[in-house]
This record gives structure tokens, sequence and C-alpha cells, in this order.
């Protein structure tokens, strides 16, 4: 039942395969995870630090703008350029709005660096802004101090915009899937105990899941693997579920809260669900299918020792901390449970099936009794899957666990220089506290030394040789980098001094007729304007990497990670008593056979005794030989079918992806600067 308490410990035993930990150590859910992006030890044995406060943006604005009614014409500025309901906007597009307010363009510059430092502006500090142009429309002193009084008062001020004359993006790129929402919706149907049996004892009960065969037991137990060819239909890649996680915010009480998520598939409507509802399904698929090849889950929580050193930085910048592993943990979640709905057993999993489907997860489980038995009990193997296997079958499993480490390290690597390269276009450390100033995020610090005696243990920048540096001088272990530059902030930043340039280069000292001064200006007016256009591209391309390149990456990284932890599951859980029972029956029958001879008082009774515990120790034996042979199907058909296609298919499909974007973006750049060329061609030089 989903109300039975869940045991502590359900797989013991040592491992001496050098793979490290698991899913299957004593607690299954505490295993070593590369997932918490630059927060250390996540399934740390120390007690989890208290419940962080809700994540409060922007501060100093809260204060500024307080509790005062906000005229419309604020909010629709703000959505004509927040297409995407991001609750944040660029600075290209903060200047674009203010652009059309008919100021000076050194009023623009001047209330956009007061507004905000970096690449990016939130709702609140986009108001701001249109509150200081409208002070400037009023012939006042653009100042913040003057609108938080005006704020007080409730009379936020009205700019004169033309938003019809808005200038629309340049941009080609697509602007992001919105991940995030500012906004906390109600969740009907959540008590602050997820776990309780009483909440929901009115409601009808579901239909029992008597296995662990799905919706349909009947109709996966008859299904048999494709032995030829891939196992998959063809062009299975292009036919991939979709899965977006979006995190909507904190809920319940200040000791009692906790972070909700909202699920999107392609099998219905969306549903929300909490952190403690994945770890439940998860459970349910560990224990029902632990020969089956999907990834762990990202932490719930991260070690109190680094979360505390984080804290007593600064904290505007714990905030900052915790809002980063929120949304690192948010894209673990998303590639996890994408894996999982586009593996080919375990998307038709019953459990599954309710978890992205059930309004209310919460009083379904409640209500559904589920087997937790495992896979092997329900389902039997064919003759024709049997003979699937490869005569070198053990070689084959040998080749692959020597190349997992290797492969772990090297992948590893690979996403920690993507994302440095990636961050560093996307300038998110820009003006950021030193402490927390780096080039990209440690998404895979946490990744433990697999293989020390690898080559690439001893390369500079590996995840073994990072490891292994000294905390002095960072909070990881990591070396902190050069300051970035912020490109995309700073280059929308110069497009308005630029303007401002020209606006104070007007009219020429020497007359109006000054055609030197006159066609230099015209010529700077071009520079600003595809400037703005780059700053633009820049950024879409940015984030269009951190939403497809990177994922796709990590999401490679992940499959041998999960690989690593089969192979662990398989030497602890493959474990059978079969040879000890063969000889207890042998024992046994040997025992019986000197009872009839014998024919003692009361023989009878003792040949029947010993003759049902042979039975009973055969049909153990049989059972356990038919499990043997269960597992090595259902191991092959995960090396085969799943880890094969999509080591090398899904690879191939993201290179494609990402040079024909790289093409594109570089196509757009060079369009950029030849008309640029072209623009100032015919600026003047006497």
């Amino acid at each position: 039942m989903f109300n039975s308490p869940r045991s502590g410990q359900r797989y013991v035993g040592a491992t001496t395969n050098g793979f490290g930990g698991s899913f299957v150590d004593e607690n299954p859910l505490a295993a070593s995870s590369v997932y918490d992006d630059g927060l250390q030890d996540p399934w740390s044995a120390a007690p989890s630090p208290s419940p962080t406060p809700a994540p409060q943006n922007n501060t100093v604005f809260n204060s500024v703008i307080a509790d005062a009614t906000v005229p419309a014409v604020y909010h629709r500025a703000f959505a004509a350029v927040d297409t995407a309901g991001l609750g944040e906007v660029s600075v290209n597009a903060l200047s674009r709005v203010l652009a059309t307010s008919t100021l000076p363009a050194a009023t623009v510059d001047k209330i956009v660096n007061l507004v905000s430092s970096k690449p990016r502006v939130s709702k609140l500090e986009f108001f701001v802004a249109l509150a200081l142009v409208a002070q400037a429309q009023n012939g006042q002193d653009v100042s913040i101090e003057q609108v938080a009084a005006l704020s007080s008062q409730n009379t936020l001020p009205e700019p004169i915009l033309d938003l019809d004359k808005l200038q629309a993006t340049t941009s080609t790129f697509v602007a992001p899937t919105p991940y995030r929402q500012n906004t906390i919706r109600p969740t009907p149907g959540y008590s602050d105990d997820p776990w309780s049996v009483n909440r929901y004892a009115s409601l009808p009960p579901s239909q029992p899941f008597g296995s662990n065969t799905g919706l349909n037991p009947a109709a996966t137990a008859s299904t048999v693997s494709t032995v030829a060819g891939t196992g998959l239909p063809d062009f299975w890649w292009k036919r991939q579920e979709n899965v977006k996680v979006t995190l909507l915010g904190q809920q319940g009480f200040i000791l009692n809260r906790y972070v909700v998520y909202e699920i999107s598939t392609e099998r219905g409507d969306t549903v929300v669900r909490r952190y403690s509802e994945f770890t439940f399904l998860w459970d349910c698929l560990m224990r029902r299918y632990p020969f089956r090849l999907f990834p762990a889950l990202p932490p719930k929580r991260i070690g109190g020792k680094l979360y505390g050193s984080l804290y007593r930085i600064e904290s505007d910048n714990a905030v900052a901390a915790d809002e980063q592993f929120l949304e690192q943990r948010r894209r673990g979640l998303a590639r996890a449970l994408a894996f999982v709905v586009n593996h080919p057993i375990l998307k038709d999993d019953g459990v599954l099936a309710a978890f992205l489907t059930e309004q209310s997860f919460e009083a379904w489980r409640k209500a559904s009794p589920v087997s937790l038995e495992e896979e092997s009990v329900s389902k039997r193997v064919d003759k024709v899957e049997e003979m699937s296997i490869p005569s070198d079958f053990d070689q084959k499993i040998a080749a692959i666990r020597g190349k997992i480490n290797p492969l772990i390290d090297h992948w590893q690597r690979v996403c920690i220089l993507a994302e440095r390269i990636i961050k560093r276009q996307e300038a998110a450390a820009v003006r950021l506290p030193p402490a927390l100033r780096k080039s990209f995020l440690p998404t895979h610090f946490n990744l433990p030394i697999l293989s020390p005696t690898l080559p690439v243990a001893s390369l500079p920048g590996s995840p073994t040789s990072m490891m292994s540096n000294s905390l002095s001088g960072s909070i990881l272990g990591l070396s902190i980098p050069p300051p970035t530059s912020g490109n995309q902030g700073d280059m929308a930043r110069l497009t308005n001094t630029l303007r401002a340039v020209i606006e104070v280069g007007e009219p020429c000292w020497r007359g109006d007729d000054c055609e030197l001064s006159n066609g230099v200006r015209v010529g700077l007016g071009s520079v600003a304007q595809q400037v703005q256009i780059q700053s633009e591209l820049s950024e879409n391309r940015t984030r269009t990497l951190m939403d497809s390149t990177l994922e796709s990456l990590k999401s490679q990284r992940d499959l041998y990670l999960a690989t690593r932890d089969l192979f662990i599951r398989h030497d602890r859980l493959a474990i059978d008593q079969v040879e000890r029972l063969k000889k207890r029956i042998e024992t046994n029958s040997v025992k019986l056979d000197g009872i009839r001879a014998a024919q003692k008082d009361g023989w009878a009774e003792e040949v029947e005794r010993f003759t049902g515990l042979i039975e009973r120790d055969q049909a153990t034996v049989a059972a356990q030989l038919s499990r043997r042979v269960f597992i090595r199907v259902c191991l092959w058909h995960e090396l085969r079918v799943v880890l094969h296609n999509r080591e090398n298919t899904l690879v191939t499909q993201a290179v494609q992806n990402f040079a024909r974007e790289e093409r594109h973006y570089s196509e757009n750049v060079s369009h950029i600067w030849k008309a640029l060329e072209e623009a100032t061609a015919n600026m003047p030089y006497e």
C-alpha cells in the first residue's frame, strides 16, 4: 500500500567493484550525486539545515514600490517586451521601451544605470525605471528616493510611452521557454503533511495496481522485445516525449515550507508536484525495476556545512545561491523525468502514469494499492528473448564496465568546459560579489573520484584534479576565474551611451551646416543601432545554448552515471542462493534415503517432512534460476536497446542541432556587421 511506512534499509552489502556510491546503498535516495550545481555534498549524513526562507528578489525595490497601485501602462509596457512570461527582461528590452518616451538618450542611460547593473532587470526594476521616466518627463530630477515617496502616497506617476512604435526585436532566435514563474499559484488538495493517511479518506478508491506492469498488466506482461535491429521503432528519436518542469515557488508555513513544480507532458493537463512526490515515484521505480537503466534524482537539499558558509557570506548572496540550487535541481528533475517517460519499458508503468496525470497524486496514492515486488516476479522470459543473449555476454559487460569510469570523467569535463564557455558569453557573474563570481556553475563538482589512476585525473581542470585543490581562494575548491565582462548588459549600455554622445555633439559648435560632424553623428547612430541588435542576438543565443545544448551534454553524462549505478545494483541484488539450496537438497535427500532404509518409529512423518523441505527448496531453486535468466535478459535489453541507442543517436541529434544553430547565429552576426560596414562607408573624413 502507498500508506505503508518506507523501510530505512532495503539493499545491503559492500561493493567491491570500485564504482562507489549508488542508489542501492542503505538509503536508496542517498547516494553521491553530481546535481548539486556548486552546493557541495547534497547527500551528506549531516542533519539538513532548516528550511530556507522564500526567495525575496530585489529587496531594495520592494521597499521602493511597496504596496502602491501600479498604473496599467506599467504592466502593458512590461508585457510588450516580456513575451515569454519570464518575469524579467534584458537591459536591451528596457532601453527599447524607454526610447519610446522621447527623453534624451543621456537621461535614458542614467535611468538604466540607476535601476540595474546587471544584464537583466526584474519587473520591479522595470517599474521603477518607468516611474523615473515619468519624473523626467514632468521636468523633475530623476531620483529613486522621490519614486519611493510617491509610492508611499500611492501616486506613482504615469509615463508617456508610444508603445505602438516600440522597436521590435531583431533577433531570429526564439525566446527560451519560461521555466520559472514569479507568481505562486495555489495547489488545491495539498496538505501540510503529504504522507497523511486521513486527509482523503472519503475519496473513492481507484483500481488496484497489483503488479508493476503499468495500467494494463496483462498487455505489458505479454510484450516481447525485438531481437533484431535497435529494438526501437524507426526514427524513434524524432518521437521523444517532451517534458517541461516549471518551478512555481515555495508553499506551506514557515516551519514546513516546500517547493512545488508544475509538470507538463503530452499525456494530459499539467500537474503540480512537490519534491517528496518525485522521491516517492523514484522509490517505487527502484523497487520494481532494479535492473533497468534510469538516472538518479537531483538532491533535495545541500549539505549543511557549505550551505551555512554560503549564508554567512551575505544574505542576498545566500538567496542567490538558494535560487541557483533550485534552478539547477529543476533542470535535473526535468532531465530525469524525460529519461523515464521515454524509456521503452518504464514509460508504461502505472505509478508513473498516475504521477503525470493525476491532479492530486497524494490523494491517488492513498486510495490506490500498489505492488512493489520486483519486475521478475510478474514477468517471464520466453525462449526467443533467452536466445537473444549473445554467447560473449559476459565479455561485453566487462568491456562496458571498463569504459564507464573514463566516460564519466570525460563527459564531466565536457560539461564543465561547455558551461564555462556559455557562462562567459552570458556574463551571468557580472558585478556579483567576488565570492560568488564564477565563470560557470560547478554543476558537476560533487562527482565522486571514480578513477584516480586514469590519465584524465591528472589533467588541469579535470573533475578529479579540481577536487584535490585547496579551498583557499574559493568556496568550492575551484579557482575563482577573472571577472567576466557582461557582454549583453554592457553592450546595451554602450548603445545608450553612444546615443547620449550623439545628443551632446548636436549641433556642431561650428554651425548647423557642418557636414563632417553631421556625418560622424549619423555613423555613430548606425553603430549604436547595430550594437543593440548584436547584444540581443547574443543574449538569446546563450540562453538557447543553456536550455538545449548544455542540457543535452548533461543528459549524456547522466546516462553513463545511470549505467554505473545499474551495474552496482546488479552486483548487489543479483545474488541468489541457488548453490546453497542445491547442497541442502542433496543433504536432505541423503537423510531421506537413510530414513526410508531404517524405517524406525515415526519414519513416515519424517519422510513427509523431508519431502516437503526438498520440494520447497526445488521450487525456490527453479524460481531463482528463472530470475537469473530474467536478469540477464533485462540487462542485455538495457545495454543493447537503451544505452547503445541513447549514447549514440541522441549525441548525433544534439551535435547536428548545435552546428545548425551556430551556423545560423554566425550568419546573423555577419549580417549585422556587414550592415554596419555599409552604413558607415560614407562617414566623412574631412
